[in-house]
């Protein structure tokens, strides 16, 4: 990410900075960063200390609940029939899960009536309906429908939401670090040329909001597989300035910049962020291949060292049928998988397409919730052979 500045930040760093003048209290200073002092990094100046709380509350683990089906097989899961409910955290329901990924559903219906913090991993929020604004201790980032959200680890916020809007976010988080693709930036970090987006796709937050007030202030802390709860006694929107690298920001789907080939390009070009072991693609609406022997749609692939899932947002995917907006599917590894039987013809000659999508592939194997088992469509599986009668499947 690039630089940025707001507030009162002075010249140099680690130095005594006063609220208001000399004889007024000293600024508390905060590095905020990655990899110990080595990764990117903000530095923030709060008119308290940010390690102030007046009573630490109780730790509530997660607990996980896995379905752990009978087959191995190619899935769909519809997810809109998911009833709304919760505020933007309790709301989640775990979709699908490893060590480098978590994927949740959310809903939100309820106000978030505390702040939340995630002290182990970044998050990212991808926005398929509604909108509304992440307040952070970075100042508020307005959000929209095809937003991506994008939440660094340690930045304590919360949402406003419009009373009555309906909701439907994707969530992800990782206890690594969400970044753009190491190959879309020199060796400065700034993107190139030929990145499918630039630094003005990325908007980060354009204004303060800086509280000295007193009061009962509950904060939920996502540490040690766990949500501890703390209560403190300042507003922790005490922030007075800013810099650095490191802040919330969203970027929108339409903004991605799409390629096109006179052959069909594999799903990297698509790639839109990178975490460990795993990525995240943006399928926008595009110009389809040209060479007139082209086939427009993906070729058959086998997902040997990797698990690739795919979120329909909006459009209509050509290489699937029986796929509707808002639902998911699941090619695991080990299987291949590509266009379903009549898809290739009838794509041939198909100049343009209006598919959105956002897809996930982790190169370790993932484990599923029980949300998926009530959303799964065991169909899918036989749906790449027409003369077979589609049976259940575990």
């Amino acid at each position: 990410m690039r630089y940025v500045s707001l507030g009162k930040v002075p010249p140099k760093r680690h130095v005594q900075v006063r609220r208001d003048g000399a004889g007024s209290p000293l600024l508390v200073e905060e590095v905020l960063g990655y990899e110990g002092f080595s990764g990117n990094e903000s530095i923030l100046l709060h008119l308290n200390s940010p390690c102030r709380l007046d009573r630490v509350g109780e730790f509530r683990p997660i607990e996980r609940d896995e379905w752990v089906p009978e087959a191995h097989v190619h899935r769909l899961a519809d997810v809109r029939p998911m009833e709304p409910g919760g505020d933007p955290v309790s709301g989640r329901r775990l979709l699908m899960f490893n060590n480098d990924i978590e994927v949740s559903v959310c809903k939100p219906t309820e106000p978030l009536e505390r702040f939340y913090r995630n002290g182990e991993g970044d998050e990212v929020i991808y926005v398929h309906r509604g909108r509304g604004l992440l307040r952070t201790m970075f100042g508020p980032v307005p959000f929209r429908e095809r937003d991506y959200l994008v939440i660094p680890r340690g930045t304590t916020h919360t949402f406003e939401l419009p009373e009555g809007e309906e909701q439907f976010w994707i969530c992800f988080h990782t206890p690594g670090e969400i970044e753009t693709p190491n190959r879309y930036r020199n060796r400065y970090g700034q993107l190139l040329e030929h990145a499918p987006f630039s630094q003005r796709d990325f908007h980060p937050p354009e204004e303060l909001e800086t509280y000295d007030e007193t009061g009962e202030f509950p904060v939920t802390v996502r540490v040690r597989d766990g949500y501890q709860d703390y209560l403190l006694d300042r507003h922790p929107f005490d922030v007075v300035g800013w810099d650095g690298y490191v802040w919330p920001y969203t970027f929108n789907a339409d903004d991605f910049e799409p390629r096109a080939g006179r052959f069909h390009l594999p799903p990297p070009s698509h790639q839109t962020f990178q975490g460990p072991s795993f990525v995240i693609c943006t399928f926008a609406p595009r110009m389809l291949d040209w060479d007139p022997h082209a086939v427009p749609i993906p070729y058959h692939h086998s997902n040997i060292q990797s698990e690739e899932v795919m979120f329909y947002a909006a459009g209509n995917y050509e290489a699937r049928k029986g796929v509707e907006v808002g639902c998911l599917t699941l090619h695991p590894s080990g299987l291949p998988h590509g266009p379903q039987p009549g898809a290739v013809e009838k794509a041939l000659g198909k100049a343009a397409t209006d598919e959105l999508a956002v897809m996930w592939d982790t190169f370790r194997p993932l484990r599923l919730g029980t949300l998926w088992q009530e959303a799964d469509k065991p169909e899918y599986a036989y749906s790449w052979n027409p003369d077979k009668q589609a049976a259940p499947t575990a």
